[in-house]
């Protein structure tokens, strides 16, 4: 009998063990969030938004320190402060790059993801990944991360970006909510945003949209600030000097705000 029970007790912790040990892609995307800020300040601390290139970003938010779609290798991010918050929207090579997160000091960061890029995450990463589908959010350093769908809607272009692989991100940081696209058209889900204070929009044939209709996208949802990115820096792929001009003479009350995301552009 006891030769039973020390086998039964033997077998229960071995199946527990092998229940723990997931892989990134295994990780639950409805695990428990992280506590809310309850620092009054900080809420009103205004974000640093600091271009690298293309899609990727940097946002400094009082001590904590945001990657969006980290690629370049660690030369791209000299002079920036280590992560604590890293966000990538898709598996292509100008949002996902698995050698620039092996080079950045990422020790302190949690990593937030779409299902398809914790798949080619290596196991060292799996206590940082927190895996985002569509329609969920997670909060992580006082910074509640919405998964928004990115998707093409041309039939000729689905083959890009399909519903429900990659995500766009609304983060709520104190009093403002930012949206980054990620790569998408003008799909419903981001003409139904609601009180977005600032908007990263990307505009570049044949992977995402016109800037006709990145234009029309933003005078529906209203954010009170677009960032034209990931355009590719040249006018016959996008005219962002265009979309500005829809945009203002659409309406007088969203500001487009035009960083340095590409060093030969001039806007």
């Amino acid at each position: 009998m006891k030769k039973y029970i020390l086998l039964l007790f033997v077998f229960c912790c071995f199946i527990s063990c092998k229940e723990q040990k997931k892989s990134a892609s295994e990780i639950d995307s409805t695990s428990v969030d992280s506590p809310e800020s309850e620092d009054a300040a900080l809420m009103e601390t205004p974000i640093h938004v600091i271009p690298i290139e293309h899609a990727t970003t940097v946002l400094e938010w009082g001590e904590i320190t945001v990657y969006l779609d980290p690629v370049g290798g660690k030369e791209a991010f000299e002079g920036q402060k280590d992560p604590d918050l890293i966000l990538i929207t898709d598996i292509h090579g100008d949002h996902f790059n698995l050698e620039t997160l092996q080079e950045l000091n990422t020790e302190k960061a949690k990593i937030m993801m779409p299902r398809a890029v914790a798949y080619l995450m290596p196991e060292e990463f799996t206590p940082q990944i927190d895996v985002l589908d569509n329609g969920s959010s997670k909060t992580r350093y006082g910074i509640k991360v919405e998964a928004i769908p990115m998707y093409n809607l041309r039939a000729e272009a689905k083959k890009f970006h399909e519903k429900g692989r990659g995500n766009g991100y609304v983060l709520n940081m104190g009093t403002s909510r930012l949206y980054f696209s990620g790569d998408t058209e003008d799909i419903p889900e981001m003409r139904s945003l609601e009180n977005i204070d600032k908007a990263f929009v990307c505009m570049n044939l044949p992977y995402t949209m016109t800037v006709e209709k990145a234009a029309e996208a933003v005078l529906e949802f209203k954010p009170k600030e677009v960032y034209p990115y990931h355009y590719r820096g040249r006018p016959e792929v996008s005219d962002v000097v265009k979309f500005k001009e829809l945009i203002e003479g659409g309406t007088n009350e969203i500001q487009v705000v035009q960083l340095d995301w590409y060093p030969e552009d001039e806007f």
